[in-house]
C-alpha cells in the first residue's frame, strides 16, 4: 500500500560501477526524484542510501540487505516503513526479482514505492499490476522447477546417481592406495578394483579418471 503522510521512508539510489558512484553520474538524478516524490507525498525521508553494485543478484548487495534489515526490524519503533526507488531497474534487473521484493514487502509489513514506472498500489490498477507481476514470478519459478525435475529424471534414467557424494569406504581407499603404491597405472588400478568388486564413493565402477580424483580428494600423494 502507498505510505501515508509523515510515514518514515528510506531511499535507495544505485549505479552499476564504483566509478559512476565516485562521479555521481546517475545518482544525483535518482536522489532528486526521490526527494521530490517524498516532498509531494509528505513522507519523512530519513535517509538515502547510495549503492554501487552490478545488481546481478539481490543477495549480493550489502547496502540493500542492510536496508531490508532496517525495514523489518520490528523492535525499532523508529524504523523506516517504506523503500523508495527512482526506477525499477535501480532496484532489480528482472521482473522476477522485483516481484519477489513485492511479495516480501507484503509478507513483512513494509511498502515498496517505485517512481518510474509510477505504480500506485493504493489503486485498483496498481494492485492489478502487482498481482500480475507476482503471477509471472510464480509462473517462472514453476517453470524452473519443472525443468529441474525433468533434468534430474533424465539423469536418473541414464543411471547417474544424484545427491551428495558418499564417503569413500575405508577398505576401498586402502586397496586403491595399495595398488597405486605397487606402481600400477591409473588404468590398471581401476581395472583391479573393478575385478575385485570394490565400488567407489558413488557405488559405480572405476576408471582412470575416478582413480585420480579419489587419490587427490582423500589425501594421497598424487597431484
Amino acid at each position: 500500500m502507498t505510505p501515508a503522510t509523515n510515514t518514515p521512508v528510506i531511499g535507495l539510489v544505485r549505479v552499476s560501477t564504483e566509478e559512476q558512484e565516485a562521479s555521481g553520474a546517475g545518482m544525483d538524478a535518482q536522489e532528486a526524484a526521490i526527494r521530490a516524490r517524498c516532498e509531494a507525498r509528505g513522507w519523512d525521508l530519513v535517509e538515502i542510501v547510495r549503492e554501487a553494485a552490478s545488481g546481478k543478484t539481490l543477495a549480493k548487495r550489502p547496502e540493500l540487505q542492510s536496508i531490508l534489515a532496517r525495514l523489518e526490524n520490528k523492535t525499532d519503533k523508529h524504523r523506516p516503513q517504506a523503500l523508495v526507488v527512482a526506477k525499477l531497474d535501480r532496484l532489480a534487473r528482472s521482473m522476477l526479482d522485483y516481484a519477489s521484493m513485492l511479495e516480501r514487502a507484503e509478507r513483512r509489513g513494509w511498502s515498496l514505492v517505485c517512481i518510474e514506472p509510477d505504480i500506485d498500489f493504493s489503486t485498483s490498477s496498481g494492485r492489478m499490476m502487482a498481482t500480475m507481476l507476482m503471477g509471472f514470478a510464480q509462473y517462472e519459478r514453476e517453470i524452473i522447477g519443472e525443468r529441474t525435475r525433468a533434468g534430474l529424471a533424465a539423469k536418473r534414467a541414464q543411471g547417474v546417481i544424484l545427491g551428495r557424494p558418499r564417503a569413500m569406504p575405508a577398505d576401498a581407499l586402502a586397496r586403491l592406495r595399495a595398488l597405486r603404491s605397487d606402481g600400477l597405472s591409473y588404468r590398471k588400478v581401476a581395472a583391479a578394483l573393478n575385478d575385485e568388486g570394490i565400488k567407489g564413493a558413488q557405488g559405480g565402477s572405476w576408471h582412470d579418471g575416478s582413480v585420480i580424483k579419489a587419490l587427490r580428494r582423500y589425501g594421497a600423494t598424487d597431484s
